[in-house]
Order: C-alpha cells, then sequence, then structure tokens
C-alpha cells in the first residue's frame, strides 16, 4: 500500500507545468473566444459617435447629451471594478458565458426608443457588459497560455478590438435610408458581433482557470480541467500546489505601500491615453468638420487606417523595446505631435490631415500595452481586482475625454480640444518617466 502511494506521489511529481506546453487547442479556443468579445467590444464603444452623427440629423440634441450618450459605455465600464473583484471570488468563466448575450439584448433594446435619458442608461448597461470581457477575459487568457505566448497574445488582442472599433466607423457611416429611425438602426448594430461571440462560447465553452481554481484551495479541480483539456501530463506548477488558499482582500490592498505605485501607473496611463484615443476616435466626424476637412468621409477612413496601422506597428516592437521606454517615448511624441496641430491652426487642411494620421499610428501603437501591462502589474492573488480598478480609472478619462470633446469643440473648435488632448498626453509622460515600473520578462532581467 505504502508503494502505491509512493508510486502515486511520484506521478504527481512527474506532471509537467501546463504554463509550459506547447499551443494545443484549448489555447486556442480560449484565445477565440476572448478575441471575438474584443470585436464586439470594439464595435459597441465606437458606434455611439456615427450614430449621434446621424442622429443630430433628424432630432435636436445637445452638446451635453452628446457628450453623455457619447461616453455612457465607458461610464460603464467603470464598473470594471466590480466585475474585477467578482471574477476573483467567483471565477472567469461564468461571467464570459453570459455577458455577450446581455450586450446582444441591450443593443437591440435600442431600437425601441428614441428617448435620450434611456439610450443614456442603456450605454451605461452596455459599458458593464465590455467590462467582462476587459477585465475577465484578459484574466482567463493569461492565466490559460502558455508562459511567453501570455502577453504576445494579449498585444495581438488590440488588432481584433481595433478591427470592431474601425468596423463601427464604417457601419455608422454608410447606413443611410432609414430617415429618423437611422441612428437608432446603426446603435443597434453592435448586436450582431456579440452574439457571434456569444453563440461561439455556447458551441466551445470556455474552461475554468486552473491557476484560480488553485489560489482558492481546489488544487485537485485544476489538475482535473487541465488532464481534461491538455492530457494526463500536464497539471499545475508546484508552486501553485503548495500555495495557501487566498483569503478575502480587501480592495483597499491595491493602495498599500505594496500595490501603490501599480495601482497609480496603471490606472492613470490608462486614463490619459484613453481621455486621448476615444475623445477624438467616437467623435472624429464632428472634429473633421471643425478642422474645414472636406470629404470628411475618405479622410475618416484614412485615420482610422492610421490607426489600424499604429496597432500593428505597436505589436511588431511590443517585445523588441521594454514596456517603460514604449510608454514614456509613446505619451511623448504623441502629445508633441497633436500639440503642433492645435498651435498651428493655419496649416494647409491635406497636412493637418497627415499629422493627425500620423498622431493616430504613435497614438494606437500605445493601446498594445493596454491589456498585458496591467495584467502583469498584479500578481494572481489581486489580479482580477487589480486589472479591474485600473481600468476604471481609465474610464473616467475615457469617459472625460467622450464627454468634452464635443462641448470643447464647439466652444473653441477643434484646436481647443486638441491642445486638451496634448497636455494631458503629455502628463501621462511625465507620470511614466517619474513612477513606470519594468514588468517586461527580458528586460526586468537586464536591469
Amino acid at each position: 500500500m505504502q508503494k502505491e502511494n509512493l508510486n502515486n506521489t511520484n506521478t504527481i511529481k512527474e506532471k509537467k507545468n501546463y504554463k509550459k506546453a506547447p499551443l494545443m487547442p484549448i489555447h486556442l479556443r480560449v484565445f477565440t473566444a476572448v478575441l471575438l468579445g474584443q470585436i464586439a467590444c470594439g464595435f459597441s464603444l465606437g458606434i455611439s459617435g456615427t450614430a449621434l452623427s446621424s442622429a443630430s440629423k433628424y432630432i435636436t440634441i445637445s452638446d451635453l447629451w452628446t457628450g453623455l450618450i457619447g461616453a455612457g459605455s465607458l461610464i460603464g465600464l467603470a464598473g470594471s471594478i466590480l466585475i474585477g473583484r467578482l471574477s476573483d471570488k467567483i471565477g472567469r468563466r461564468k461571467l464570459l458565458m453570459l455577458n455577450m448575450y446581455i450586450l446582444g439584448f441591450l443593443s437591440l433594446t435600442q431600437l425601441l426608443t428614441n428617448n435620450l435619458i434611456l439610450i443614456f442608461i442603456i450605454r451605461i448597461l452596455i459599458g458593464l457588459m465590455i467590462a467582462v470581457d476587459y477585465t475577465v477575459g484578459n484574466a482567463l487568457l493569461t492565466e490559460w497560455l502558455p508562459k511567453g505566448e501570455d502577453s504576445k497574445r494579449q498585444s495581438h488582442l488590440l488588432i481584433y478590438w481595433t478591427i470592431g472599433f474601425i468596423a463601427s466607423y464604417l457601419t455608422g457611416t454608410f447606413i443611410t435610408g432609414f430617415g429618423s429611425y437611422n441612428w437608432q438602426i446603426i446603435l443597434s448594430t453592435g448586436a450582431i458581433p456579440a452574439f457571434i461571440a456569444a453563440i461561439f462560447r455556447s458551441i466551445f465553452p470556455l474552461p475554468a482557470s486552473p491557476s484560480w481554481l488553485a489560489s482558492r484551495g481546489k488544487v485537485k479541480k485544476a489538475n482535473k480541467v487541465i488532464k481534461k483539456h491538455m492530457g494526463h501530463k500536464w497539471g499545475l506548477p508546484q508552486k501553485l500546489k503548495k500555495a495557501k488558499p487566498v483569503k478575502e482582500v480587501s480592495w483597499t490592498i491595491l493602495f498599500s505601500r505594496k500595490y501603490l505605485r501599480q495601482t497609480l501607473v496603471g490606472g492613470l496611463f490608462y486614463a490619459c491615453q484613453a481621455f486621448a484615443f476615444f475623445g477624438i476616435s467616437i467623435f472624429l466626424p464632428i472634429l473633421l468638420q471643425s478642422m474645414h476637412v472636406t470629404d470628411q468621409k475618405i479622410s475618416g477612413i484614412i485615420y482610422n487606417g492610421g490607426m489600424f496601422i499604429g496597432v500593428l506597428f505597436g505589436i511588431l516592437i511590443f517585445n523588441k523595446i521594454s514596456r517603460r521606454a514604449f510608454l514614456i517615448s509613446n505619451f511623448l511624441l504623441s502629445s508633441l505631435l497633436i500639440g503642433f496641430l492645435a498651435i498651428n491652426k493655419n496649416i494647409n487642411s491635406n497636412i493637418q490631415l497627415i499629422i493627425f494620421c500620423i498622431f493616430a499610428i504613435v497614438l494606437s501603437s500605445g493601446l498594445v500595452l493596454d491589456y498585458p501591462y496591467p495584467t502583469e502589474l498584479f500578481d494572481i492573488k489581486v489580479r482580477g481586482t487589480g486589472v479591474g480598478t485600473c481600468i476604471t480609472i481609465s474610464r473616467f478619462g475615457a469617459a472625460a475625454g467622450t464627454f468634452l470633446l464635443p462641448i470643447l469643440t464647439n466652444l473653441g473648435g477643434a484646436h481647443l480640444a486638441m491642445i486638451t488632448c496634448a497636455f494631458v498626453l503629455f502628463a501621462a509622460f511625465i507620470i511614466c518617466l517619474i513612477w513606470a515600473p519594468e514588468t517586461s520578462p527580458q528586460f526586468k532581467q537586464n536591469n
């Protein structure tokens, strides 16, 4: 009997760390489920700008309501802090299996009302569902993918988010002919990518997170999940097997001495970046009009093309330079470009557009850090809560940018909006220069 127990113990010890496995079908299933969610999130966030531009032709809508509805989904995303804590308590899988269905149904309800207050509330709820994928999807991806592939694939998610965001611009621009219902139809199209993601997750169900299960003391269950999806030779690493179950962690621990720097940097870099990116991108038609750019459709497509090129460029250099250097240089260059545009009011509109597109490339290349960097800042014990808190802080920046941009543009034209963005981006440069820690494994080793 003792010999049999010894053999069983040796068998357990021989199991290889599942985080060192090669890419398998389960990894691709999780990645595909998360990337479809990112397309749906990008689409749902971007669609409000073109919808509101269409609405202004048929209904009277003030700058205040334009800003509020545009910022609604971003305000809802501030719920990421609650979603993150919930995912740390109940796990990742349950939330991700439901949220896209709810997002799809909420998108369709926008067909049923043109009441601005109700539309605003629906947009907030849509933002809350997007928060699930932003927070929980990233955590599940990090906890399943092999080491080295996790941060790499997270950076690739921005390609799919950007595809969704650009697709929303094209959809909203080219849907016409429905009269006063046109803007509601544009808003409701967010249901299409949401239901595609939801149906995929139902056909190919997401697995539970082994590392989350282990952190809750459910080591046997974690190994069972790994065995089911990867085979009998893979299991938890020794570190997780021996880890004590995580006790209930207070949200305030993120502001303790141990995590304060990570929380502030993760939240503030994200907030400043989101202020400029969402403020400009969502209300691009309004901004281009104020810049006296004549062909706004073509100009918008060029700008969005620049944004896509920027994301591809960001992925290309992602692991070639340190995270810290990437952040600092990105914020400095983008603030100088948009600041130059704001100060030089009388330059030719074509030159304006070229500089604006270079700005789009630079700023959007930095978006590649939005998923891996906050995740790398926090350990497994507080990852969901930490990432959720960073996203919540960032959404205040995004909502502020989206709310203020149409108001600033109306008050002082595109130049006032752009100089405000320049100041915010330069503030992010200073914050990262002073505080941003290095999280890239290869560059941490060299320091």
